[in-house]
């Protein structure tokens, strides 16, 4: 059937074995088309009963009591992310803190444990906090940032990292070398297995940035052999605007690293009050403070979800949306001045993809103001659409399309000239 014509759309939705999740989401205006769950999910129904029930019948019950049962709730909550999308084993992923913090904590690690390396690597269009962060290091430790210019067509398409570009720059300097498994902007995806291997190679660790892959990709982190990642649960994840992050730290590696920031949660026998630190065996050598309890419900409220689900159907969906996403921009945008910045194969990409247009950012609060569709915006001229697999329909997606059809080639985008928005 023609993707164009909306029964397209019907009938993915009535084959779709993810539809009924739809259900579990609070959706107040079933007439938006929300299509940037790669910013932040929506609010699962069953969250706010699982936090209320932890207001009233834990903490409001327990009082501090409750802590001989909480403490352990960071490492139990890495497990069921480890399980339902990492591919990683128990006792490897820890969620806590934030990406940020977690990313400055394992690339501190890193260093430390290379101490005579003084060159690391990261790519032009790799996040900005994680290049600020290597900014920050680099000029407190008098290090060699080196900064591959992947927004450069000529070096790369759809912003990915072969290994053969990465090898260029590898070199028996390099302590480490840090990516993005879906990049941010451009939705491609990287080959985690491949990139390490050729980082290994030179003994140089690879740091995988995973906030736009978690919950979006089937990620096998113990059989590609990988060491360090981090990432967010509040994008594909759903669990809440400032949810925790996590890092996953392989059994290989957890008793050699040590972070940067000592904190009580990381000290050996914490409540012994230990005049000096000595940090704890594995995981729990990388916490730092104390955990919110009712962040980490939330987080387990929304992963329990995904592992109903089951990630390789949710992989799946997005692939299949995503392909439905460059079939229409193919039939009805590409003519409208917009170009593809996203790889037309699925493999190598995530849950979102990326629309070039001169006047994208224009285009982007139009659909939000004049369109009842929700996007995002990337400089300097990306419009980004997400298909969350348990919160979107196929229709929902296709009539978000629509929509952006019509509003650009009315020219009615251009009635917008406020884009000043602190959020885009």
């Amino acid at each position: 059937m023609d993707v164009t014509n909306r029964q397209y759309a019907l009938d993915l939705d009535a084959k779709d074995p993810l539809a009924k999740f739809r259900d579990e989401f609070i959706i107040n205006d079933p007439a938006i088309c929300y299509l940037d769950g790669n910013s932040l999910g929506r609010l699962p129904k069953r969250t706010i009963k699982v936090i209320n029930d932890y207001l009233l019948n834990d903490w409001g019950a327990k009082v501090v009591e409750g802590w001989s049962d909480w403490i352990e709730e960071p490492f139990a909550t890495g497990d069921l992310l480890g399980r339902t999308t990492l591919g990683a084993a128990a006792g490897q992923v820890l969620v806590t803190d934030t990406t940020s913090v977690n990313f400055y904590q394992l690339a501190g690690a890193a260093l430390a444990a290379r101490p005579d390396r003084k060159t690391i690597i990261i790519d032009a269009a790799n996040f900005p906090t994680d290049r600020y962060i290597l900014q920050g290091y680099a000029k407190e430790r008098g290090l060699n940032l080196v900064i591959i210019n992947n927004e450069d067509t000529s070096v790369s398409q759809h912003e990915r990292i072969t290994p053969e570009i990465l090898e260029k720059y590898l070199s028996e300097d390099v302590a480490f070398v840090t990516f993005e498994v879906i990049q941010y902007r451009a939705g491609a995806r990287n080959d985690i297995k491949a990139l390490t291997d050729v980082a290994r190679k030179y003994g140089a660790f690879a740091i995988w940035d995973c906030s736009h892959a978690i919950g979006a990709i089937d990620l096998q982190f113990d059989k590609d052999g990988v060491d360090l990642a981090v990432g967010c649960t509040y994008k594909f994840g759903f669990s809440g605007p400032g949810s925790p992050g996590w890092l996953y730290v392989s059994k290989r590696v957890q008793n050699e690293l040590q972070v940067p920031i000592q904190g009580w949660h990381a000290q050996e026998n914490m409540f012994d009050m230990g005049p000096t630190f000595k940090k704890a065996e594995g995981l729990a050598g990388f916490q730092i403070a104390t955990p919110s309890i009712i962040a980490l419900r939330s987080v387990q409220s929304s992963f329990g979800i995904i592992e109903e689900a089951g990630i390789t159907n949710i992989e799946a969906k997005c692939a299949t949306g995503t392909q439905m996403m460059i079939d229409l921009y193919e039939a009805w945008l590409a003519d409208l001045g917009f170009t593809l910045n996203t790889p037309r194969d699925a493999k190598w990409r995530g849950g979102h993809v990326s629309l070039v247009h001169p006047d994208g950012k224009q285009i982007a609060f139009a659909l939000r103001q004049l369109a009842n569709v929700i996007p995002d915006y990337r400089a300097p001229n990306s419009v980004r659409l997400a298909i969350s697999p348990l919160m979107n329909s196929y229709v929902e997606i296709w009539d978000g399309f629509s929509r952006l059809k019509d509003l650009v080639a009315s020219g009615d985008y251009k009635k917008i000239s406020n884009t000043n928005s602190k959020v885009t």
